[in-house]
C-alpha cells in the first residue's frame, strides 16, 4: 500500500502537520509550571461538579505559575445549544475563576473552540495515514449493527477490532473504487495493540492503575462533518497547546488506555493524568452522583439566587478539593495553603449543603458590617428591590444592625447567606415589623404588667449594657420576678418567672420572637419612640388574647 498516495487521495489540499507545528512553539515556562485546561462541551450551564473540575485546573496552574485555559469542544455539534459558550463563560466569570487564555479570551495557541480547528486535525490524521497508523472505514450504520450482533452471539469484545477491522484490508484501488462512488466514511486509527498486554500508569490521584492496551481502531473522523472524535481532538489539542496536566472527572479513566495509546502513535509525549473522583449526594440514604437534572444544588444559579457568597462556595469546595484545607481555614492559620494532588480524595466527595452553610456563617461571621452591607446591597438590588430601597434609604441603620454582635470576640453565626438577612432583622424595619400583627405562640403566656412602668420609670438608652442589665433586675425583682433559677424552681408559686422571662417578654415585644441577637443592642437601635409604638401594639394583642 502506498500510504503517502492514500493520504493524498483522501485529503489533497490539507498543510503538513510540520506547517500546523511551526505555529504553536514551545511554551516557555519557569520549572514545576502547570499548563491545565478546562474543556467543556457547551450544552448546557455550568454544574458543580464541573466548577469544581475547572476550579481545580485553575488552582494548580495559579500556585505553580503556569496557564489556565478555557477550550470549548464542539466537535459533537448535535447536543450544542444556543449561547453555551458565552454561558460557561458567565458562570466562570462569576465565580471569578480567572481564565489565562481560551475561548472568548484569546491567546496564542487558539483557536480555543474545536470547529474551528478543522485544518489542524485533518493535517494531523493525513501524516497518520501518510504513516500507515490510520485508513478510510467506509461501513454503514446497517454494517456495523450485525458485527455488533454477532459478537455478541460469539460471546467476543464488543468493536471494531483485529478480523472485525475490515476496512483495514482494502487495497488501493479499492478505496479509490469507493471514494469515486461518493460512498461516505470516517477515518479509524490503525490500532497496533495488543489487548492481552497489561500495564500500569500512575495516575496523580488514583495512584497506580492497571490497563490493557487498546486494541480497537477507533474513529479519529468523523463523516458527517469531518470533524474529529473527542478522543483524537483532546490528544492533539493537549499536545499544541502545551497542556501538561489533564486534571478531569473519573468517568474518563476507562478511556485512558485509548488517549495514552494516541500520543504513542502521534510521536509526543503525553501530559499527566488526574482523574478526579465524582460530587456525590446523600439522597435519603442512597449514595448518588449530583445530578444537574435531578438536584437544584447542582446549578451554580441555585447559589447566587440563595445569596451565598462566590468566595463561600470557593471555599466548600476547596475543602472537596484537599481533605486538609478545612483545618487550615478554621485554624486563621498565616501561611499559604498549598494544594496537591495526592490530598485529593480518591472516591466520590459527598456534597453537603449543610456543611456549606455552616462554612457560610463562619464566613459571614468574619466579615465587617461594610462588608455585609456591601454584599447585601448587590444582592438585593438583584433579588429584592424591595429590600434594596430599604437598606439604601436607611444604610447608617442597617449598618449598625449589622453590626450587632459582630466586633466581639466571639461573633453571632447566624448567616449562612444574604437571604437569610431580611429573615434574621426583618423587625428592626417598621415597614415589615408592623405589617403583621402576629407573635409566637408562646406570647400569650406572659402578664404584661409592669412593661409599661419599666420603660416610663426604668430603662434609659444612656446607661452601659451592664448598668442596663443591673437597673432591669432590680426593676424585675420588686415586680415579682428573681434572678435565681434555683429559688424560682423550688417555690414557682412565689414569683411570676425569673428575671430571664422578663426579659423574654420585652424581647418578644420588640422583636415577636423569643430568639433575637443581644437585647441591648436592639434596644439601643430602636430608640423611645420605636419602642414605645412596639409597647403599645404588645399590650393590645394580649388584651385580644
Amino acid at each position: 500500500m502506498d500510504y503517502q498516495k492514500l493520504a493524498d487521495l483522501l485529503f489533497p489540499d490539507v498543510p503538513t502537520r510540520e506547517e500546523i507545528e511551526a505555529r504553536y512553539p514551545k511554551r516557555c515556562l519557569k520549572e514545576g509550571a502547570m499548563v491545565t485546561r478546562f474543556a467543556p462541551s457547551p450544552t448546557g450551564f455550568v454544574h458543580m461538579g464541573s466548577l469544581l473540575t475547572a476550579y481545580i485546573n485553575s488552582l494548580m496552574s495559579s500556585q505553580s505559575g503556569g496557564i489556565f485555559l478555557l477550550r470549548i469542544e464542539d466537535t459533537d455539534q448535535k447536543r450544542e445549544v444556543e449561547n453555551g459558550t458565552e454561558g460557561i463563560i458567565r458562570d466562570l466569570e462569576n465565580y471569578e475563576i480567572t481564565i489565562d487564555e481560551g475561548a472568548m479570551v484569546g491567546g496564542n495557541y487558539g483557536p480555543y473552540i474545536q470547529s474551528m480547528r478543522k485544518e489542524i486535525y485533518l493535517a494531523f490524521v493525513k501524516d497518520l495515514v501518510a504513516k500507515g497508523l490510520a485508513y478510510p472505514c467506509f461501513c454503514t450504520p446497517q454494517e456495523l449493527e450485525e458485527l455488533r450482533q454477532i459478537q455478541e452471539i460469539n460471546k467476543e469484545r464488543i468493536g471494531y477490532f483485529g478480523s472485525y477491522s475490515k476496512c483495514k484490508k482494502l487495497s488501493l484501488s479499492e478505496i479509490e473504487e469507493k471514494l469515486k462512488s461518493g460512498l461516505s466514511f470516517v477515518i479509524r486509527l490503525n490500532s497496533q495493540g495488543d489487548f492481552s498486554k497489561q500495564h500500569t500508569y500512575y495516575d496523580l490521584v488514583k495512584g497506580e492503575v492497571h490497563y490493557f492496551e487498546n486494541d480497537m481502531d477507533i474513529v479519529l473522523l468523523k463523516s458527517d462533518n469531518g470533524l474529529p472524535t473527542y478522543h483524537f481532538a483532546h490528544a492533539v489539542d493537549d499536545y499544541l497547546m502545551g497542556t501538561t496536566h489533564v486534571i478531569r472527572g473519573d468517568e474518563w479513566l476507562s478511556s485512558l488506555p485509548v488517549h495514552l495509546q494516541l500520543f504513542e502513535t502521534l510521536g509526543v509525549e503525553p501530559p499527566k493524568y488526574a482523574h478526579i473522583s465524582p460530587v456525590m449526594k446523600n439522597d435519603q440514604g442512597t449514595i448518588r452522583k449530583l445530578s444537574k437534572r435531578k438536584d437544584p444544588e447542582a446549578s451554580v444559579n441555585y447559589y447566587q439566587e440563595l445569596g451565598i457568597p462566590v468566595e463561600v462556595v470557593k471555599l466548600y469546595l476547596k475543602t472537596l478539593i484537599n481533605t486538609n484545607f478545612e483545618e487550615w481555614y478554621l485554624s486563621d492559620s498565616s501561611e499559604e495553603f498549598l494544594f496537591s494532588f495526592d490530598k485529593m480524595p480518591t472516591s466520590g466527595s459527598l456534597f453537603d449543603v449543610e456543611k456549606l452553610k455552616s462554612i457560610s456563617r463562619e464566613y459571614f461571621s468574619r466579615l465587617s458590617k461594610e462588608e455585609v452591607y456591601q454584599g447585601l446591597v448587590e444582592y438585593t438590588k438583584k433579588y429584592d428591590p424591595e429590600f434594596f430601597e430599604i437598606i439604601t434609604e436607611q444604610k447608617d441603620y442597617t449598618l449598625a444592625v449589622l453590626n450587632i454582635e459582630r466586633e466581639i470576640e466571639k461573633p453571632r453565626k447566624d448567616i449562612s447567606s444574604y437571604s437569610d438577612i431580611k429573615q434574621l432583622f426583618y423587625y428592626m424595619y417598621d415597614c415589615f415589623f408592623f405589617s403583621d400583627h402576629t407573635y409566637e405562640e408562646v406570647a400569650k403566656d406572659y402578664d404584661p404588667a409592669g412593661l409599661r412602668e419599666y420603660f416610663q420609670t426604668t430603662y434609659t438608652t444612656e446607661d452601659s449594657e451592664e448598668e442596663w442589665f443591673g437597673k432591669l433586675k432590680e426593676f424585675a425583682s420588686n415586680y415579682g420576678y428573681t434572678p435565681n433559677r434555683k429559688e424560682y424552681k423550688a417555690n414557682p408559686e412565689n414569683f411570676k418567672g425569673t428575671t430571664a422571662k422578663f426579659c423574654e417578654m420585652i424581647r418578644l415585644m420588640l422583636t415577636k420572637s423569643n430568639q433575637s441577637p443581644n437585647l441591648y443592642d436592639i434596644l439601643k437601635l430602636l430608640g423611645p419612640e420605636r419602642i414605645e409604638k412596639r409597647l403599645n401594639l404588645f399590650i393590645e394583642y394580649l388584651q385580644t388574647k
